[in-house]
């Protein structure tokens, strides 16, 4: 198997992975996000194959970034569903660990590769998996957020526990 082909499956299995993170909630900004992320799992998906052919491959920018701090946003000011946001925290680690490994193996591929218009490609590949992998921690600490707390207020740092617009009664 040649790395073309294990990049191809990786991002597979990660379009899979977000398009049945996607179908386990409700809430519409959340799983747009998880939507979003499949789609972009999937051009990458395109760009590889496009890649092992020898075609013309382009990677497109992606919104997501900006679409999902939009998300973030909305859903603190109208405080909806932030009750029902509990998710499996390990599913959210998972996905950062997804994220983390194909940027590292794409840097590797990165680092091998000679021909530079293969090279301009990996490195816009690897700056959208570290977006993914940003959004995905955030949203892991957006739903983890009411886990944390200190068991007394004589701390500097107390400020930190009032992360994403909710407050923790101390």
């Amino acid at each position: 198997m040649n790395v073309y082909e294990y990049a191809m499956g990786m991002e597979t299995d990660a379009e899979a992975f977000y398009e049945k993170m996607a179908d386990n909630t409700d809430l519409k900004g959340i799983k747009k996000i998880f939507l979003d992320l499949a789609s972009d799992e999937r051009r990458h998906f395109e760009t590889f194959k496009a890649l092992k052919e020898r075609t013309a491959a382009v990677v497109s920018e992606s919104p997501l970034l900006d679409e999902a701090r939009n998300v973030f946003t909305r859903m603190i000011e109208e405080k909806t569903g932030l009750a029902e946001l509990k998710g499996d925290l390990e599913a959210y680690r998972y996905a950062m660990k997804l994220e983390a490994e194909a940027g590292r193996f794409y840097q590797e591929m990165l680092d091998t590769e000679q021909d530079a218009s293969v090279k301009d490609q990996l490195k816009k590949i690897i700056d959208q998996e570290y977006s993914h992998f940003r959004i995905v921690e955030n949203l892991y600490r957006f739903v983890d957020a009411p886990n944390q707390y200190l068991a007394w207020g004589e701390f500097s740092n107390i400020d930190e526990f009032h992360q994403f617009g909710r407050d923790v009664d101390l």
